[in-house]
């Protein structure tokens, strides 16, 4: 199931982290296929969101601005 639209962001930060964590101990070293074509997609969306990096900044500004109304 997806993460519900007002909470996609908070959910998958936090399970990136996760997954940043795994690689920082080495937790890499014995995937299975689904687990090593799960990190070669992750590794292409994170190279995706650094090319969308103004939009991101443009979005997070808005945002900001939003909230303060």
């Amino acid at each position: 199931m997806g993460n519900m639209s007002y909470c996609r962001f908070e959910n998958t930060a936090r399970d990136l982290e996760d997954c940043i964590e795994a690689i920082e101990n080495g937790e890499i070293n014995e995937l299975n296929e689904y687990e090593i074509e799960a990190l070669k997609t992750m590794q292409y969306q994170a190279k995706c969101i650094l090319e969308m990096k103004d939009e991101i900044e443009m979005g997070i500004a808005q945002s900001k601005e939003y909230n303060k109304e």
